[in-house]
């Protein structure tokens, strides 16, 4: 392998190009912006540049399976994650403010070996859990409240993934049966991962348990996605998604229930497939934590 050091890249490119008599670039398209298309012609003006789809799922398809090095990377970025956790149920505390916790987290991660944050901290509380993707507030933690936290580290530019929810000073009757449900659900649709099982039928297995329940409309998201150099990469257990799992792929596990304006349940691991089964990466607990 040969590195060379480019002060302008798209000259540099043309001219290795030219020197190997290539005259077809083929183009990313599921990453590449209009903007840089249209610099990409402005400088390989008389190349063809291909924008078939082929190159981008080729690329999908090799980093779908991670190499034994890149799992190791996860699995260091997931170590920092569980770490953080860990951390936090120390500093959680009636009014600390969710930005407070989310801040929090995100100090740990990086002073303990992360290189940023895989994706932007959840921390929300109260209503503000019934938010799956909801954004940090000023809103100081109450007795009574569930509070929700989703946050990655990112270790060798490799990501991390998790979710747990706790209680603050109590629980009631409605909050402790959702917690049990969506626990369930997640730990029954672990027990079909494995190798040739469709991405969808795992779902299933998550999804049918919170409909049984009569939860059907408050999982209004797909049980998992992959992990790798990006936070969200293929496959992904949705309903739609007929790729079957293979040993190398990584998949996070987080169904959730949401009851508008009242609070919300996510538990989400992080898991590699494995040839007789998959190998949970998260190791924080998951039974129901009141602080």
């Amino acid at each position: 392998m040969k590195v060379r050091l480019s002060t302008n890249f798209f000259e540099d490119v043309k001219s290795i190009l030219t020197t190997e008599n290539c005259n077809k670039i083929l183009l990313e398209t599921a990453s590449t912006t209009v903007d840089r298309l249209q610099s990409m012609k402005n400088a390989f003006e008389g190349f063809e540049i291909s924008l078939e789809p082929i190159l981008s799922q080729k690329l999908t398809e090799l980093r779908q399976i991670k190499s034994a090095g890149e799992i190791e990377k996860i699995k260091k970025a997931q170590e920092i994650t569980d770490a953080a956790f860990s951390h936090i149920l120390n500093f959680i505390k009636v009014g600390k403010t969710e930005k407070e916790i989310s801040l929090e987290l995100e100090f740990f991660m990086r002073k303990n070996g992360s290189e940023g944050v895989a994706f932007d901290t959840i921390a929300v509380s109260g209503k503000n859990s019934s938010l799956p993707h909801g954004v940090p507030t000023d809103k100081p933690l109450a007795h009574g409240d569930f509070l929700t936290m989703d946050f990655g580290a990112v270790y060798s530019g490799y990501c991390s993934d998790m979710t747990r929810t706790v209680a603050i000073g109590h629980v009631s009757d409605e909050q402790e049966k959702i917690y049990n449900i969506v626990l369930k659900a997640q730990t029954e649709a672990l027990k079909t991962i494995a190798p040739s099982v469709a991405c969808k039928d795992v779902d299933k297995v998550a999804r049918d348990i919170i409909s049984d329940a009569g939860f059907t409309d408050n999982f209004g998201h797909g049980l998992g996605h992959s992990v790798g150099l990006e936070i969200h990469e293929s496959p992904a257990c949705n309903t739609r998604d007929l790729t079957p799992l293979k040993a190398g792929m990584l998949m996070t596990v987080e169904p959730g229930i949401y009851l508008p304006n009242k609070f919300g349940v996510r538990i989400e691991d992080l898991i590699v497939v494995i040839d007789n089964g998959y190998q949970n990466l998260t190791k924080s607990p998951k039974n129901l934590i009141i602080l």
